[in-house]
């Protein structure tokens, strides 16, 4: 069940993932990539106050995942390598420091190149989960990495609303004060309680990263999940960044609406479990061909009846969240299943072209509202999962089906 290697902090005994365990890395996850969603929906608010163009306030959501997407490609894979608990707790005393820096700064290229630090010092969540699935014995692999998904991806969800509100009634800045706060309690609970792991992987660190490429190369079942989770959270990121634009120019609402219009969409977390469970009864290739063609239709209402207004806005998230999520569970627990002594590195690079994808989805944000309004961002955003369920059904499941 688990090795010698997870031991409890301060102990030699092997560690169990109990349910207050899982518990408390759902909430550290959660937590910590918090911090790559509090701008998304105050970008509004965060680039008049440092003198920045309507056109370029994307860029704040945008520089952010591509740190993270740094992040995952050059700090994760040391999970192969070094001691898990104090990779997590260094990188979490950046991220401490990079967020109370955007809250004081009132220039516009500093706060985004603290933006591009917030999101590379945040990928301690990512070191978490695959120690995760070190601990978890194989025939519940999946519901352990699924429930502690539902925390990440609920921390990504009620972000937004929590953003927004003490944002309209308090300041933006005091979101990120806050932020480092939190952070700041994480880290002790990182120190005091996360179970240590000492990897019996032996390289140098450039021989690690140099492994990155040998594991793409070789292992198709990465990069197809790669590709589908990518082109997903592109049309996820494009949709969040710009429906705070949508709700705020088009239909007035203030900070406060729009936070409870994303707690609205945290709903789609509760696919993250339901996956896990699926992929550990066998079901991954149905279940990754429902998620795929929710994805490609969530867009439906918004396209079809612009007229339901908020409704069908509302409905769109929800449905997209859960086809996001689901996917992104269901990707999870195939590549952690096809080496064990790499997940960090199998992570690292599964991660990292899902968060290219939302860093360009972001990217396009503000440009495509700008020139075409919702209709175009909702026409391109429905683009990207339409694409991968097309590359699901002529090469991948095929491929799935064969080794399933």
């Amino acid at each position: 069940m688990s090795t010698p290697t997870h031991t409890a902090a301060g102990g030699s005994h092997p560690v169990k993932m109990t349910r207050g365990l899982i518990a408390l890395f759902a909430f550290c996850c959660g937590t910590i990539v918090a911090n790559l969603y509090y701008a998304q929906p105050i970008t509004e608010l965060i680039a008049p106050d440092i003198r920045m163009s309507g056109g370029t306030a994307s860029l704040i959501v945008s520089l952010t995942q591509i740190g993270y997407a740094f992040g995952l490609f050059f700090l994760v894979p040391l999970g192969d390598l070094l001691e898990n608990r104090k990779l997590m707790i260094v990188t979490a005393l950046v991220s401490i420091v990079s967020l109370a820096a955007a809250a004081l700064v009132h220039q516009p290229g500093v706060f985004l190149a603290i933006s591009l630090l917030v999101g590379f010092s945040s990928v301690a969540v990512q070191i978490l989960i695959p120690l995760a699935a070190h601990l978890a014995p194989d025939e519940t692999r999946g519901k352990v990495v699924g429930t502690i998904m539902s925390g990440l991806l609920l921390g990504i969800l009620l972000s937004r609303p929590i953003s927004s509100v003490v944002a309209g009634h308090f300041g933006w800045r005091t979101v990120f004060g806050c932020a480092a706060v939190l952070m700041t309690f994480v880290t002790a609970v990182l120190a005091l309680t996360i179970p240590s792991r000492q990897p019996d992987h032996k390289a140098t660190y450039f021989e690690l990263i140099g492994s990155l490429g040998h594991l793409v190369r070789t292992m198709p079942v990465l990069r197809h999940r790669s590709f589908y989770q990518g082109l997903m959270f592109a049309s996820f990121s494009l949709f969040w960044t710009a429906i705070p634009i949508e709700l705020t120019r088009h239909f007035g609402l203030s900070q406060t609406q729009i936070g409870i219009f994303a707690l609205v969409g945290a709903i789609g977390a509760t696919s993250a479990p339901v996956a896990g469970r699926l992929a550990d009864a066998g079901h991954t290739v149905r279940a990754t061909l429902i998620a795929l063609v929710v994805g490609a239709l969530a867009y439906t209402p918004v396209l079809v009846h612009p007229a339901w207004g908020v409704i069908g806005l509302v409905a769109t998230g929800v449905v997209l969240d859960f086809a996001v999520q689901m996917n992104m569970v269901l990707g999870q627990r195939e590549i952690y299943a096809l080496h064990a002594a790499s997940r960090n590195r199998l992570n690292a690079l599964y991660m990292t072209s899902i968060f290219v994808g939302g860093a360009c989805g972001s990217a396009l944000a503000s440009p495509l509202y700008e020139h075409g309004g919702w209709t175009l961002v909702a026409a391109v955003a429905t683009a990207f999962p339409l694409i991968a369920l097309v590359h699901y059904l002529l090469i991948g499941r095929p491929h799935a089906a064969s080794i399933a």
